[in-house]
């Protein structure tokens, strides 16, 4: 994607930068040693910390915040981010409690960044489910983003957010056309519910990118955290082990802050 830049900054937080924005997602910058609760008799502990501190990031024009129930996508620095950031875009419950005029959008629910002198961007949040089955109660509601702006030439910008793969997220290559994707990954498993896993496998990943054919799949959210039970090792050989070249299109962004796509 032309005029396009992504840098990680670590888990699922990057910075994009587009048609003169720039969007932070998933803001999520305490250092690390914490463990932190996730609910029901579940917790995690944050082992690696940002490649960039919130004021060596510069200003910032808008969030998109998958949700704000789990540290792993909100902590405590990058909360007190959200109060510099001029538009925050979450789930319907999530800015309901985080207030100050967050947009709260439902699945396939669409809102616009638009400002002078700048492409405009729409923006679709796209079904996710934190879990198995009958999780949602548990887990919370998550939505990820598909971001299509003004000239943009062969399909959206699409931020998968923590999902598993469900019939869900399968609707979102048949609705839109998907260029790029920042795939959140990890498998996440915790010991008190055994093999259930609450975001995408490597091989649901490859089963999701043949579904919506990318030109680009960006990584992100498969490190630093200790409930995560897959890794980089893992992904690559499922994608190396895809049809079509599939893993040919995997770009891994390096945790240092000159590294971006």
């Amino acid at each position: 994607m032309k005029d396009l830049r992504v840098t990680h900054i670590g888990g699922p937080t990057t910075l994009v930068e587009v048609g003169g924005w720039r969007i932070l997602t998933d803001p999520t910058f305490d250092p690390p040693g914490r463990r932190y609760s996730f609910g029901w008799g579940t917790s995690s502990r944050k082992w690696t910390g940002p490649a960039l501190d919130p004021d060596e990031i510069g200003p910032i024009d808008a969030v998109l915040l998958t949700h704000d129930h789990h540290a792993d996508n909100l902590d405590d620095r990058g909360r007190a981010l959200l109060a510099q950031a001029p538009t925050v875009i979450t789930t319907r419950s999530g800015a309901r409690r985080l207030g100050g005029g967050a947009r709260g959008l439902r699945p396939w629910m669409q809102t616009e960044l638009d400002a002078p002198g700048r492409r405009r961007i729409t923006v679709t949040a796209t079904p996710c489910r934190h879990g198995p089955p009958l999780s949602r109660p548990v887990a919370g509601p998550v939505v990820g983003f598909a971001l299509r702006w003004d000239a943009q030439e062969h399909g959206v910008f699409w931020i998968t957010g923590d999902t598993v793969l469900f019939r869900g997220v399968r609707q979102v290559p048949h609705r839109m056309t998907v260029d790029t994707v920042l795939l959140h990954l990890g498998a996440v498993r915790f010991p008190l519910t055994g093999s259930l896993h609450y975001s995408l496998t490597a091989a649901e990943a490859v089963e999701l990118c043949t579904l919506a054919k990318p030109r680009t799949i960006i990584p992100v959210h498969y490190e630093g955290w200790s409930h995560f039970s897959q890794g980089r090792e893992a992904v690559e050989r499922a994608f190396a082990a895809a049809p079509d070249g599939l893993g040919e299109r995997l770009h891994w962004l390096p945790l240092r802050p000159a590294d971006s796509l």
